[in-house]
Order: C-alpha cells, then sequence, then structure tokens
C-alpha cells in the first residue's frame, strides 16, 4: 500500500508540474521548432525536465519527511526499514545529482552547449554519485556465484573511479541519445523502474524495501510526463530531463545492489544503437557528439516506421528483457539471454544502416 501511494504521489505530482514547465518553457523561449533533423508539428516547449525533476525530488523528500511526522507505530507500521548505515549519503548524492544535472541540461537546452560542455556536466555529476559513495565496487561473476573481482574490499580505488565515471557518462550519454521519438525515454524509463523495483522487492533476499521507494518514484514521475510527451508531443524533456532520467537511472543501478546486468538487458537496444553510433560516425570523421538523425529510432522513422509503432516496439523489446531478468534466476540463462539480445540489435542495427531511405527522407 506504502508503495502504491508513493507512486500516486508522484504520478499527481507529474501530471501538476508539467503544464506548468510547458508554460514556462513558451515564457523563456526554450521551444523546439519543425525543422531541419526535428520532424515534429507546431512550436513544443522543451522544459519537460523541470517537471521530471520536481515531481521526482519533491515526493522523495515526502518521503524523508513522514518519518519525522508520523506515530513510532504508524512508522513501523508503513515505512520500510532503513537498514544501510550510507543509504542516507547515497541519497543525499543522489538529489544533489539530478539537481546539478537539471541545471546543466537546463544551460544546454537555453545556450546549446557543445559536446565537450555537455561531456563537463555528465564528468561532474558523476563525481558528486562517487563522494556520495554511489560507485561500482564490485562487478558479478557472469558464470558462477560470486565477482569477477576477489578483493574484500572490491576494485581498488584507480578501478573504481574510472568505471563508475564511464557508467554515469554512458548511462547520460544512452538516455540523450534515445529521446529523439515523442514518449519513447519516458515509456524505457518507466519499465526499467518497474523492472528494479519488482527485483527489489521481490527478487532480493534480504528484499531492499527501502532503496525500492527510488525506482517506484521514478515511474511515477515517468508515467505522469508520458501523458503529455507520448504522440502527438505537447512538450519534450530537453536535455534538463535527459540528463536527470539518464543520472537517476545510473545510479538506481548502483544503489540497489549493482543492477548492471538487468539494466543492459533492458536498455540492450539503446545501449548498443549509442555505441555503433559513435564507432560508425568516428569511422566517417564526424564528432560522436554531432546532431544528426543516424540515431537507430530516427533510422527507422526514415524508412518509414510510423512514429507510434516505433515506440511500442522499443517498449516490448526492453520489456520482454526486462522480464528475462525477473524470470531468470541462473547467471548463465542471464548471460545466454544478454547475447542473444546482442545479436537480435546488431542484426536491426545492420539492416537499417544498409536499408535504402526513401527519397523524400534523403
Amino acid at each position: 500500500m506504502f508503495y502504491l501511494l508513493i507512486l500516486l504521489l508522484a504520478f499527481s505530482l507529474s501530471l501538476l508540474f508539467t503544464p506548468l514547465a510547458m508554460r514556462l518553457g513558451h515564457d523563456w523561449g526554450l521551444v523546439d521548432h519543425p525543422g531541419g533533423r526535428r520532424r515534429h508539428r507546431g512550436v513544443i516547449p522543451r522544459t519537460g525536465g523541470l517537471a521530471i525533476y520536481a515531481a521526482f525530488t519533491v515526493t522523495v523528500l515526502v518521503t524523508l519527511i513522514l518519518p519525522l511526522l508520523l506515530p513510532d507505530d504508524l512508522e513501523l507500521a508503513w515505512l520500510p526499514p532503513r537498514n544501510d548505515p550510507n543509504e542516507m549519503r547515497r541519497l543525499i548524492a543522489l538529489l544533489v545529482g539530478v539537481t546539478f544535472c537539471m541545471i546543466g541540461g537546463l544551460l544546454d537546452d537555453r545556450f546549446h552547449f557543445s559536446s565537450l560542455p555537455q561531456y563537463a556536466v555528465q564528468f561532474g555529476a558523476a563525481l558528486i554519485a562517487i563522494a556520495g559513495l554511489i560507485f561500482i565496487k564490485h562487478v558479478n561473476n557472469p558464470l558462477a556465484e560470486g565477482f569477477l573481482y576477489h578483493a574484500v574490499d572490491g576494485f581498488p580505488w584507480w578501478l573504481v573511479w574510472p568505471i563508475t565515471v564511464f557508467w554515469f557518462m554512458g548511462m547520460m550519454n544512452t538516455v540523450n541519445f534515445l529521446d529523439g521519438v515523442s514518449g519513447l525515454v519516458a515509456g524505457v524509463t518507466a519499465i526499467l523502474c518497474a523492472i528494479l523495483a519488482l527485483h527489489m522487492i521481490f527478487a532480493t533476499d534480504p528484499p531492499q524495501l527501502s532503496v525500492a521507494i527510488l525506482p517506484v518514484v521514478l515511474l511515477g514521475t515517468a508515467l505522469g510526463f508520458l501523458l503529455f510527451n507520448f504522440a502527438p508531443a505537447r512538450i519534450f524533456m530537453g536535455s534538463s530531463g535527459s540528463y536527470v532520467l539518464g543520472f537517476a537511472l545510473a545510479a538506481l543501478g548502483i544503489i540497489g545492489g549493482a543492477r548492471l546486468a538487468t539494466m543492459m538487458l533492458v536498455l540492450g537496444l539503446p545501449i548498443l544503437d549509442v555505441a555503433w553510433l559513435i564507432l560508425s560516425r568516428w569511422r566517417r570523421g564526424v564528432s560522436p557528439g554531432q546532431g544528426g538523425r543516424d540515431h537507430l529510432h530516427l533510422r527507422l522513422l526514415d524508412l518509414g516506421v510510423r512514429e507510434r509503432t516505433l515506440v511500442f516496439g522499443y517498449w516490448l523489446f526492453c520489456a520482454l528483457f526486462g522480464g528475462l531478468t525477473l524470470l531468470l534466476e541462473d547467471r548463465i540463462y542471464k548471460l545466454v539471454a544478454l547475447i542473444g539480445l546482442g545479436v537480435l540489435a546488431l542484426a536491426l542495427l545492420i539492416w537499417a544502416s544498409r536499408a535504402q531511405l526513401p527519397e523524400e527522407t534523403r
């Protein structure tokens, strides 16, 4: 019941804040006009990140204030206990990080940063996470029980920092690159958060009940925003939204007990698309951070796939492979599923890159 109430609160706040963010976008002139690589209709504000940030942050703060307001007997009955002594520090780092990302993304929406300042924002967000003890300490062995690195304290610091920075920057760029079709990122975020929450509550021993609050909050936030962002979109999330979601998802993957394999299964197709895009642009002598319509989802649109069909297809792909993480307990089976995902995604990427575009989209 508590998780349902938190879900409804985040959903309601997202419904409340999104129209306000739309109005601010028009007032501030932070809008996207159709033309060039943008194929939408009408003038659409790109300030959705403000609503996402506000709904997520306010709901999380409510969960922190509730223990101070409820009597002890109700607190024990309603609120999940916090067993990790460092959980509050990580939670503060998460809130500071999403605030930093929202500000940096909003500046990007206003001044249209080149790739270098964008990477600087992502790098700074990763450092905030590390300072708050949100870092990758271990990596599970995919072939057996235990970890790939068997030291008691996990990876040495000189590995922890670059691995964690790579994870955060990679996730933020994946979400940012994926944000090219109405409703795509918000829907994929909702699917991933639902999978993470179910994992933490039902598939972890012992259950991570207090940590599960965070993906539930982000799930409600994404669903509320999705009602305004689904095609035909009335608002875009902009860099502020994609940075906030990318940082939050990267952090939740670590806070939730290093659910990196789960996240890679759900986001496998977008992650491989980013890797493919970087490689293909590098081979063509083009900057990886340069905008274009060579993203897989935009390429499929140009090949004639309808926007809603594309979005539902992505959602289904992510949900099916995410569901495997709940159904498959053996690590070998999960590794096989991950390899299968890679083969399917690679085949799709090769086909889309070689398919002949219709004359009117060239």
